[in-house]
């Protein structure tokens, strides 16, 4: 799935990954590929990413919002 990681200074990330954890306001929560739509705002924490090579990576946030639609991903972040 497509995944883009935005703030509002700059783009932190934009690629294919297999899996996104994202720190939920309800808790944390994980998509991977063909993950229903939803949308769900973000506290303060860290998103972490698998990319397609198996590589981790992690971007720490201070809140946003996170919008999932057919493999595709949109991280608008603080």
């Amino acid at each position: 799935m497509k995944i883009e990681i935005i703030t509002p200074d700059k783009k932190l990330f934009e690629g294919q990954v297999k899996s996104a954890v994202f720190p939920g306001s309800e808790g944390s929560f994980g998509v991977m590929n063909n993950h229903a739509p939803m949308i769900a705002t973000l506290t303060a924490g860290k998103v972490e990413l698998i990319e397609e090579n198996n590589t981790k990576q992690d971007f720490t946030i201070k809140g946003g919002v996170v919008e999932i639609n057919q493999n595709k991903v949109i991280v608008l972040a603080e």
